[in-house]
């Protein structure tokens, strides 16, 4: 039998990443998508639990989850268009138009997707685009064609064997802004520690009542010492996978926090 690649994104259905992974993995794999009806970046892993969730087709095995997020998209079509026996055999969430490197994974709709699948056990690969300058230019026709080779290589290797990470744990992967001739490899690497600023905006509307607006925080990270990183990764032009855990427990902490509560 086939083996079937759920696809879904934080980007929109129509996005061209989502679509660019599509075309990459139809070689591959019997492709269906069901993504946000629109951009649901930085929702981080969030069900809607307030309204009802409409799930509407587009074409055929491709579908848009009208006000849902990428989690809600993952949890309902798992449930709704698979048999219980007939899972996906991979999850891919992507190829999303912007970095989700070191903290930012909390954030990132794309990873959350990840995290939903794997708590249903099927592997999953969270998949970036990074943008060094201006993600408008990835937007209007950026070559994805670094990020189209990695996919298919990591997607191949999970469906002819076994996903090697434990139950929980998913893939992280970060595209440097480069053509595959210019891309130096693949680095396993631990998530980084981003740097965040002040990139909050205040305006007034015609009214004189005051809105704010969030903008987007330059790439600016602790550097590594062992520069092992996926922002020193992505930064000497090489793709970051990192290994994500969904278990957040700080397990060396527990002796200390036993030693304070109880003196």
């Amino acid at each position: 039998m086939r083996k079937h690649i759920l696809l879904t994104n934080d980007d929109g259905f129509d996005a061209v990443g989502l679509k660019a992974l599509k075309e990459a993995l139809e070689p591959i794999a019997k492709i269906t998508v069901v993504a946000p009806a629109k951009n649901k970046s930085a929702c981080g892993h969030s069900l809607t639990l307030d309204k009802p969730l409409k799930l509407d087709m587009v074409d055929d095995d491709y579908y848009r989850v009208d006000d849902g997020s990428p989690t809600d998209c993952i949890f309902v079509s798992i449930n709704n268009l698979f048999e219980e026996d007939f899972k996906p055999d991979l999850v891919i969430s992507g190829i999303n138009i912007g970095a989700n490197l070191g903290e930012d994974i909390t954030y990132s709709g794309t990873a959350a997707a990840a995290m939903e699948a794997v708590l249903h056990k099927i592997p999953a690969i969270a998949i970036s685009q990074v943008c060094k300058d201006n993600c408008s230019e990835v937007k209007n026709g950026w070559d994805f064609s670094l990020a189209k080779e990695t996919i298919v290589k990591l997607a191949t290797k999970i469906l002819e064997g076994k996903f090697p990470l434990e139950e929980r744990k998913f893939l992280n992967v970060n595209i440097p802004q480069v053509k595959p001739e210019n891309c130096n490899g693949i680095k396993i690497t631990k998530a980084g520690y981003r740097e965040y600023g002040n990139d909050t905006h205040r305006h007034l509307n015609p009214r004189g009542e005051e809105y704010y607006w969030i903008g987007l925080h330059p790439l600016i990270w602790r550097k590594s010492e062992d520069e092992s990183c996926d922002f020193e990764a992505i930064k000497a032009n090489y793709v970051s996978i990192t290994p994500i855990m969904l278990d957040l427990t700080s397990y060396k902490d527990i002796d200390t926090l036993e030693n304070w509560i109880n003196n």
